[in-house]
């Protein structure tokens, strides 16, 4: 009986590197690649630019592979007590650095069958993630970008995402991370405000601000980023324009348009006056979800209902009774809002909603009840978490602040501190040096 060799491999980018692991490892027995799914690179890593399967397709046909199965875990361990392999084989660079860590499981597991490690010198000259920042330079496609979000709820406990209202605002989304314990925190996706891109205009968040006069803004995010954008539709409109939205979104690679269940003069959510505000008709609300879904061309685009009800003062049953209507309806998701700082209401509706749809995808926007975490959020049923309208709230302080001490002072040494070098500038926009 041939010994086994086992490999984990995310397979994204196939370079001389990793074809030099897997001959390696053939060599000691039949290798077995562990492919690491969406879900287990997704908290560590960038979503991959490939689907597992189109990754499974690639590495099951390279010379020296005789089998891949999925590893769901960024850990080694639980694959390697299932297959008890006699060897692991990988790159001598996890040694060191944050790897060693999964080194020392991988270890301390071998040791129960007396499996061995082969270690293989790290090839000069390659860089993964040099690779993968080359992609991100050179961009993405709008089919690509718009698939990204579904694959992101599959992949994900919850999909973090951030209000962006101009390219450079974008841009932060785009290339800001935290490293935490257990891997490293991103964005995983652009909010496209109509309050904030109308406020970033100096103009009204009102309706009569068309798709039009937005795509301006959507075309300078989609220029510079490649993360997925989810877009707030307002009510959508009549039915026959909606039609128009959703394939004009479609086409340029937005993943998903939210639209609300209320009619009558847009007033912004968080006013008091709100509760006045009138809500569709379940019918024609519903009418407006079908009929957006008929005019889609992909499976991939999404649209997600925006339930009003408790900013309206109704109920948390009547909330309920019209998002499994719109589910019904065709609805993506759901997004369910409120002004109550205590967030129950909330609360209550998530966990409601999942006893009957375990699978359709949530969204909250906690802006006022802010005091919960994501992961107390996900533990409702939350999917998606959307950051609505903070980058723009931020960047009115910053800049009242510079104007006013430069009106103060006359001159402009003493916000040297509060603005970006010109330095940073030129280094932030690439093709500006």
């Amino acid at each position: 009986m041939n010994k086994t060799v086992y490999l984990g491999l995310t397979g994204d980018i196939i370079h001389p590197g990793i074809i030099n692991i897997i001959s390696e490892g053939a060599k000691h027995g039949d290798l077995i690649i562990g492919l690491l799914t969406d879900s287990a690179i997704a908290f560590h890593k960038r979503l991959p630019y490939l689907t597992y399967e189109q990754r499974k397709q690639v590495v099951e046909h390279i010379k020296g592979v005789s089998k891949v199965i999925p590893q769901e875990d960024w850990s080694y361990v639980p694959n390697l007590k299932k297959l008890k392999p006699d060897f692991i084989i990988h790159g001598d660079d996890w040694l060191r650095g944050s790897l060693s860590k999964i080194r020392d499981e991988v270890v301390e597991a071998l040791k129960e069958w007396g499996g061995k490690i082969i270690e293989v010198p790290y090839t000069q000259g390659i860089n993964s993630s040099a690779f993968v920042e080359s992609i991100h330079t050179i961009g993405t496609t709008p089919d690509i970008r718009m698939k990204t979000l579904r694959r992101l709820i599959e992949a994900k406990p919850i999909v973090r995402i951030m209000e962006a209202h101009s390219g450079l605002s974008g841009l932060i989304i785009e290339n800001l991370e935290v490293e935490k314990e257990g891997g490293t925190h991103r964005f995983d996706g652009m909010w496209s405000s109509s309050l904030t891109d109308s406020t970033s205009k100096g103009k009204p968040d009102i309706e009569a601000v068309d798709l039009t006069t937005r795509l301006q803004t959507l075309t300078d995010i989609l220029e510079c980023t490649t993360k997925p954008i989810i877009y707030d539709g307002d009510t959508g409109g009549k039915p026959e324009h909606f039609i128009f939205t959703v394939r004009t979104l479609e086409r340029n690679g937005i993943s998903a348009v939210i639209i609300e269940d209320k009619v009558g003069l847009k007033k912004n959510s968080l006013f008091g006056t709100e509760a006045k505000q009138e809500l569709a008709p379940v019918d024609d609300f519903c009418y407006k979800i079908s009929a957006g879904k008929k005019a889609q061309v992909t499976k991939e685009f999404m649209i997600i209902a925006r339930l009003e009800s408790l900013i309206a003062g109704r109920t948390v049953d009547e909330a309920l009774e019209r998002a499994f209507a719109y589910v019904k309806a065709g609805a993506d998701g759901v997004m369910i809002h409120s002004k109550e700082k205590d967030g129950q209401d909330i609360k209550d509706f998530c966990l409601r909603f999942r006893k009957e749809y375990e699978k359709v995808p949530i969204v909250l926007v906690p802006t006022t009840y802010n005091q919960f975490t994501e992961r107390e959020l996900a533990s409702w049923g939350a999917n998606i978490i959307i950051y609505a309208n903070h980058m723009l709230r931020a960047s009115y302080p910053a800049m009242h602040k510079v104007a006013k001490t430069i009106l103060e002072t006359e001159r402009s040494l003493e916000v040297n501190d509060l603005c970006l070098s010109i330095k940073n500038i030129l280094e932030l926009i690439p093709g500006t040096k």
